[in-house]
């Protein structure tokens, strides 16, 4: 009995780590679409970005509204794990620092018309937006931790001002080709920056 419960959970750890791999793909095909198209883009859009039919999609995500909070969480999941990520891999402190803000901007990017979806459930929205606070707030401020503690950049910004200082330089981006919010945002860390 042992063996066969035994062969059983080995058997479905496969199927649960294709199943995660497959909502990835799915979520990053979804996050792709909705920063070209916006989130009204088409469902098979996505489905093609995926190279999956449009049944998988709904299969996994039943309405439009879960779709687009899934790829709200995957994408703040993917920033707070890039940054201890980036500290590891950068040459130093504020390039990885550098590094997060743009991805933290790709993010907000692509969460642009997430409000109006949820307009109906302020309840949701909420716990989304505290979601959002208690994941990447506590990784901006260890990035800026350890670019102040090597001396790299001054060290009286809290994480919340600089990413709603962020925040506020991606706002309309999407209804403006010419908008480069990346390039903004990086000017405002490079202020940050203390003299050689």
């Amino acid at each position: 009995m042992n063996d066969s419960d035994g062969g059983g959970g080995r058997a479905a750890r496969p199927r649960r780590a294709d199943a995660r791999r497959n909502e990835k793909t799915l979520l990053d095909a979804a996050a792709a679409v909705f920063v070209a198209s916006g989130v009204d883009a088409p469902v098979r859009d996505i489905a093609a970005k995926a190279g999956v039919g449009t049944a998988t999609i709904y299969r996994h995500f039943p309405t439009r509204a879960d779709l687009i909070i899934a790829v709200y969480r995957h994408q703040v999941e993917a920033c707070a794990e890039a940054g201890p990520a980036l500290l590891a891999s950068s040459a130093s402190p504020y390039a990885a620092l550098e590094r997060w803000i743009g991805l933290f901007v790709d993010f907000l990017v692509t969460k642009h018309g997430l409000a109006a979806v949820l307009r109906s459930d302020d309840a949701g929205f909420d716990a989304l937006h505290a979601y959002f606070l208690d994941r990447l707030v506590p990784v901006c401020a260890r990035l800026l931790d350890a670019a102040a503690a090597a001396g790299e950049i001054r060290s009286d910004i809290p994480a919340i001002q600089l990413m709603r200082g962020v925040g506020n330089l991606c706002i309309g981006a999407e209804h403006d080709p010419d908008y480069d919010a990346r390039r903004l945002a990086g000017l405002l860390i490079a202020g940050l920056r203390l003299p050689r």
